[in-house]
């Protein structure tokens, strides 16, 4: 299949916009993309917007009334269909706390479920966001579930998530997180750190300890002083550290965007953090089994109490508002598909190139979602 567009962006580094340019398709793959007049006669020629890699999600709670640590296969199955409406093609179910056997009886589930999804959306592993966590920024986790990082808890989540677990976070202060560390990575599991009031220094080690990653950057940590950087500090100059942002302009301000972006280029990924209540109408919905609610009129959701607790962002809307805040649209499509793809292994996503999978999603020129591929064949949209 040859798709030509007014607008191409393969988010590779150096790359740009190819505009007009072309995608050819050949058994899933990705066969070859270039600038300028296709090369014969197009099998579907796009007349506005902009084609793009498949969007890849790191942090997804739930969606479309769908809290994924507690519902059935057919759960699961109904996100991995929707999601490529928000030009998401690939991403983490993510578990917030919860004791350590529930979190390991539900990555065992998590394990058969995952291989029921046999459409839409790729799942590419789990997000264990918790329990090794710092009770001084549990934000909308539960402190009492929260616990140091002991080798055998660590083990027995490793055990339970094994060939599933791809992404964990936690807070690198916790007595022995940095030797958690260790084992998680050895174990071949990207270690994220969060909920966190480590200092720079702190964070550092976790990142001499082999962390690659911050959770929702700003949110749920030691915030930047000028004599103690924190972890936004640490995580904005650390050449090492990829940054989740949650750029729905409520967690995270436009500026404050805006500052992450210029700090950190290149090492910012777009991160939904989307909870059950994602694409559905204002109400009560949970995340991790607790309530939270959707206020009418837009905004993030919240626990009772009034803590944020995950979002309703869609993806396409990331990356819309990463632009509107400053963000070059090539960046901002690359933070949504190829730097998160790069930070979990999977450099067969996130890029249009010559051998990888042909996941790829047309944006309109208001950067929404129209159509979305998986391996070459159409999973949303009618053209």
């Amino acid at each position: 299949m040859l798709i030509a567009a007014p607008r191409v962006i393969p988010a590779l580094p150096g790359t740009g916009i190819l505009a007009p340019g072309y995608v050819t398709i050949d058994d899933g793959r990705i066969a070859a993309v270039g600038e300028g007049p296709p090369p014969g006669s197009p099998d579907l020629g796009l007349d506005s917007g902009v084609l793009v890699p498949g969007l890849v999600d790191l942090q997804v709670n739930g969606y479309y009334g769908v809290d994924l640590a507690d519902c059935d296969p057919d759960g699961w199955a109904l996100v991995a269909r929707r999601l490529p409406e928000t030009g998401t093609t690939a991403f983490l179910p993510t578990f917030i706390t919860a004791p350590v056997p529930t979190l390991a009886t539900e990555l065992r589930s998590a394990a058969k479920t995952a291989e029921a999804v046999t459409a839409g959306a790729r799942v590419l592993g789990v997000h264990l966001e918790g329990p090794f966590l710092s009770p001084a920024r549990a934000g909308a986790h539960r402190r009492d579930w929260i616990v140091a990082p002991s080798p055998g808890a660590v083990t027995e989540l490793l055990d339970a998530g094994r060939g599933l677990l791809r992404l964990m976070t936690l807070a690198p202060e916790a007595d022995g997180a940095l030797a958690a560390i260790g084992m998680l990575t050895a174990a071949g599991v990207v270690v994220s750190m969060g909920h966190s009031d480590a200092t720079a220094a702190e964070v550092a080690a976790g990142a001499d300890a082999g962390a690659r990653m911050v959770t929702h950057l700003f949110n749920a940590q030691r915030g930047l002083h000028h004599r103690e950087p924190g972890v936004v500090g640490q995580a904005l100059t650390d050449q090492r550290l990829t940054s989740g942002l949650i750029v729905d302009l409520s967690h995270v301000s436009a500026a404050a965007c805006a500052i992450a972006f210029a700090a950190a280029p290149g090492r910012i990924c777009l991160i939904t953090d989307a909870a059950a209540c994602a694409g559905m109408p204002p109400g009560r919905y949970l995340l991790g089994g607790q309530p939270v609610d959707l206020p009418p009129g837009g905004g993030a959701p919240v626990r009772p109490g009034g803590t944020l607790a995950g979002s309703a962002l869609r993806m396409d809307l990331a990356v819309s508002n990463a632009v509107a805040v400053g963000l070059g649209l090539p960046e901002a499509v690359a933070a949504a598909s190829r730097i998160p793809a790069d930070l979990i292994g999977r450099p067969d996503l996130g890029r249009l190139a010559a051998g990888a999978a042909a996941d790829l999603a047309w944006l309109g020129d208001d950067l929404r979602a129209r159509a979305t591929w998986v391996s070459g064949a159409r999973v949303y949209g009618s053209l």
